[in-house]
């Protein structure tokens, strides 16, 4: 509506909406910076004025009290991650492997996609123009935060990782729908449902096959077993609460999820740290204590 109407109204909402999807997952910043290049393009076509410029008002207004405790806390929430992408520790090579690796992984997860597109269009011939307001649009928000996490994993050498990038391909079947319109052959969508039911049921059994046979991952992780034990040792030689918990952040974290007294992770397992306290514990690569 914001686009089509162009009234303050719509763009006071579109900063609000903009800011909310931040604050649920940071990577819509880049689909943010994805709707400030289409907003420049507008402008510099003249099809929009400068009205969209009210919505950085709400913007700022609902972000605010995060970018508040993000100050205060350290930017723990950017810092973590940072750490999962393993960012400051790439050679030269990260820089040319990990972007073709982000890159071969989205087009795996757009295979079953294409597949079933197969059954449904006729032809694959299409025509792009930018006049149409619309398909430059989609073509925006549907390639142009893919090409941007792209060029970031090239320029930092990071991992990306897969599921990451899900969220971002919600609307690529309108895409593709709205560019084959005309080579849509509803004769096929018989065809088309048939493939769509056996990509849907086939994708919990890969998924529960992945998760029996790999039990490395972190959805294995003894996290509450861990913590009992680790409790058990505790109240054997302390009266005391856990209050504080040292060591990885994945580890101490489910820690502190489990244990009733919910510790406080203050950072990784140094000597300093472990001198500040009374009275700690230490099991493998983790410490509870009391402060």
């Amino acid at each position: 509506m914001s686009f089509k109407d162009n009234k303050t109204i719509d763009w006071l909402l579109f900063g609000i909406f903009a800011a909310i999807g931040i604050l649920s997952k940071y990577l819509f910043i880049y689909l943010g910076l994805t709707m400030d290049i289409f907003l420049i393009y507008m402008i510099y076509k003249k099809k929009i004025d400068f009205k969209c410029i009210a919505s950085l008002v709400t913007f700022l207004i609902v972000l605010l009290p995060h970018l508040i405790w993000l100050t205060e806390n350290n930017y723990v929430t950017i810092t973590y991650g940072l750490d999962r992408t393993g960012t400051g520790d790439q050679n030269f090579l990260d820089h040319i492997i990990h972007p073709l690796i982000f890159l071969g992984k989205q087009i795996g997860i757009l295979i079953p996609f294409f597949i079933m597109s197969f059954f449904l269009i006729k032809k694959f011939k299409f025509r792009i123009t930018l006049k149409d307001k619309k398909l430059l649009f989609l073509i925006f928000i549907n390639l142009v935060p893919i090409g941007l996490m792209f060029l970031t994993s090239m320029l930092t050498g990071s991992k990306i990782r897969t599921m990451w990038m899900t969220p971002f391909y919600l609307f690529f079947g309108v895409l593709i729908v709205y560019i084959f319109q005309v080579q849509i052959n509803l004769k096929k969508l018989n065809n088309f449902i048939s493939a769509f039911i056996i990509l849907f049921i086939f994708s919990p059994f890969a998924y529960a096959y992945i998760s029996i046979t790999e039990t490395d991952k972190r959805t294995d992780y003894l996290g509450k077993e861990i913590s009992m034990k680790v409790q058990y040792m505790w109240s054997e030689n302390h009266k005391e609460p856990i209050n504080i918990v040292l060591g990885d952040e994945w580890a101490a974290g489910n820690l502190s999820y489990h244990l009733k007294s919910r510790p406080v992770w203050v950072g990784p397992i140094t000597e300093d740290k472990l001198k500040s306290i009374s009275k700690f514990l230490c099991i493998d690569n983790i410490c509870v204590g009391n402060q």
